[in-house]
């Protein structure tokens, strides 16, 4: 038990290192940086689908999950992401790599409790603007975070209730560079926001047998609307680039920018799908953000708006035999889905959506239900039109979730 919580804890402390600058996408430019999935990789390879609840895995996206756990639960995952950026005329690639989520959930009675740490937006772009007389680059790097504890009860033996409150905190830094040709001196803006916030999310998660294989699952949730604290820096300085591109300052300055409030808008999900328990499953969720009080951060844009975004989430999974003893294979989880996403985000008059397609498998392993969950995911983001940048990418998930009977008193002869 000691050696348990001692190495929680250490994963704890090292997840800060990783929880920002793990994306590469210059569409992080825009408001508090790209979203992160919310789930665990299980929930990711199907689609992003989190609906189904169960008891051996910690469900991220809905509190609810949190009374039909059997055991104590410890969860961990990680991403690598390789990214092909391109317009009409040329294409770069990028690369990211960092932890996605730690999750601890633990049941008590009709009651379920977990606590965690992850990520829910990352910042990591550079991009250039470059004519005959000028040049121009930004670059931006950070992210927000997400300290959540959450609870749920079991009303009914088919009925679970949830809620979840979460602290936000976390810096964006931005950084632009301009240089007129012919001029030896260049202009160096740098904005610093330090960003925090609670807010709270509500979710409920009903199962019913059909028959007596076939099952029901509904899932709903809710996260009202709430604001984002922002602290923010200015520094504008007159620099000098050498031919290694290091910035030497000839003269820098500190403005005064006022602190501001960022508003999150509403998020609703609901979902249902079908299922044979321990078998198979396969269902639907429909998601909804109110993006459109949005704001961004540092830059105002003529060129930007922020809408209500939509997601279509479609995936399930398949086990050929759960309780087979000699077939390891047959004990393995299948899963697969696919996405599709309006971000809630238009830049020059075009909505910028993605699409995802993804696979993956749960690998037994250990005693206690143990299991290591492997996926990857290929998916396209933006468009070309415009004047605008689309993104290939391509990742690949690891995660793992350990289940143990920590809390249960041990009888000794």
């Amino acid at each position: 038990m000691i050696k348990k919580t001692f190495f929680i804890l250490l994963t704890f402390l090292g997840f800060a290192g990783f929880a920002q600058d793990n994306t590469a996408s210059p569409y992080s430019f825009f408001g508090v940086g790209t979203n992160k999935f919310s789930g665990t990789v299980e929930n990711r390879v199907m689609g992003g689908l989190g609906i189904k609840s169960d008891s051996i895995h910690i469900n991220l996206q809905n509190p609810a999950g949190y009374a039909g756990l059997g055991l104590t639960t410890f969860s961990v995952g990680a991403s690598h992401t390789s990214n092909t950026i391109s317009d009409n005329i040329s294409e770069s690639k990028v690369t990211a790599t960092g932890l996605n989520y730690i999750a601890l959930a633990f049941p008590a009675g009709k009651f379920g409790f977990g606590f965690g740490l992850k990520p829910f937006s990352s910042v990591g772009y550079e991009m250039g603007d470059f004519t005959e007389d000028r040049e121009a680059s930004f670059s931006g790097s950070g992210g927000v975070n997400k300290l959540y504890l959450g609870a749920a009860y079991q009303v009914l033996p088919e009925l679970s209730v949830g809620v979840e409150g979460g602290y936000y905190f976390g810096n964006i830094k931005n950084k632009s560079i301009l240089r007129q040709q012919n001029v030896q001196f260049g202009t160096r803006e740098k904005n610093r926001s330090d960003l925090s916030g609670f807010r709270f999310n509500f979710g409920t998660h009903y199962e019913k047998m059909l028959t007596d294989k076939l099952q029901l699952t509904v899932s709903a949730t809710y996260a009202p609307a709430s604001t984002l604290n922002a602290k923010n820096e200015r520094q504008l300085a007159t620099i000098v680039l050498n031919l290694g591109d290091d910035e030497l300052v000839a003269e820098e300055r500190e403005i005064a920018v006022a602190d501001s409030e960022l508003d999150l808008g509403a998020v609703s999900s609901f979902g249902a799908g079908i299922g044979q328990p321990r078998k198979w499953f396969a269902g639907f969720e429909y998601q909804i953000t109110e993006a459109n009080k949005f704001s961004n951060r540092s830059y105002s844009l003529n060129n930007l708006a922020f809408n209500t975004g939509h997601s279509y989430k479609l995936g399930g999974y398949y086990i050929p035999n759960f309780n087979d003893v000699t077939g390891y294979f047959k004990r393995v989880t299948y899963r697969a889905g696919l996405r599709y996403e309006d971000l809630g985000l238009a830049i020059n008059q075009e909505n910028i959506d993605e699409f995802g397609i993804s696979f993956g498998v749960g690998l037994p392993a250990g005693d206690f239900l143990t299991n290591i969950n492997l996926g990857v995911e290929y998916g396209q983001r933006g468009t070309t039109k415009n004047n605008l940048v689309e993104e290939k990418f391509f990742s690949f998930f690891v995660g793992l979730s350990l289940n143990d009977k920590w809390f249960i008193k041990r009888k000794f002869n």
